[in-house]
């Protein structure tokens, strides 16, 4: 069952994905201020396509995936990869599937606010951890990317959302489904 949600999960990503739209990066510098940073220190990132007509007050949310470092060494090996720092993102992302702008491709969501948030603190966004070792240079903090992002976010709009749809995609996709009044 895992492994059928997992395969539905990367289709209604990749589907539609050859004729998808590029959406810039948006790095969130002013966040390092409040220590929101990825394992090698570089700003947080993600990418933003506006919604239009009735789904201007929706968002849906796909935070990024890519697994747990768990020793020092494969956190310092993350740090210099895209899963590990926002200076080797990609500066556009390709949004299909479920991203997508069009009914054809998206008859839910086509039109709704699609964001895609970059994974690259090794700890699933979870991570609050002050201290930085001097010898290995890593920071842990994935809950302050976290919380930068939305607050960037609902500055765009997201405080006005009727509806908000997460979809976080690691080992066992999930979707999260919110509903403002």
């Amino acid at each position: 069952m895992v492994t059928f949600l997992l395969v539905l999960t990367l289709l209604a990503i990749s589907v539609g994905a050859e004729d998808g739209l590029n959406i810039n990066i948006t790095i969130l510098e002013n966040a390092t201020a409040q220590g929101a940073v990825c394992l090698d220190g570089s700003p947080p990132a993600y990418y933003l396509d506006k919604g239009f007509d009735s789904g201007l007050s929706n968002w849906i949310i796909m935070l990024d995936g890519g697994g747990w470092c768990s020793t020092i060494i494969e956190c310092q090996n993350r740090s210099s990869s895209i899963v590990g720092s926002s200076t080797k993102m990609k500066n556009q992302s390709m949004f299909g599937g479920i991203l997508h702008n069009t009914p054809q491709q998206n008859p839910d969501f086509y039109n709704w606010n699609r964001v895609r948030v970059g994974y690259c603190d090794g700890s699933s966004f979870t991570g609050d951890v002050q201290e930085v070792d001097p010898e290995n240079k890593l920071f842990y903090r994935g809950a302050r990317i976290f919380k930068a992002v939305m607050e960037d976010l609902w500055i765009k709009g997201m405080q006005n959302a009727k509806n908000v749809r997460s979809l976080i995609y690691y080992m066992t996709p999930t979707i999260h489904y919110y509903t403002f009044q």
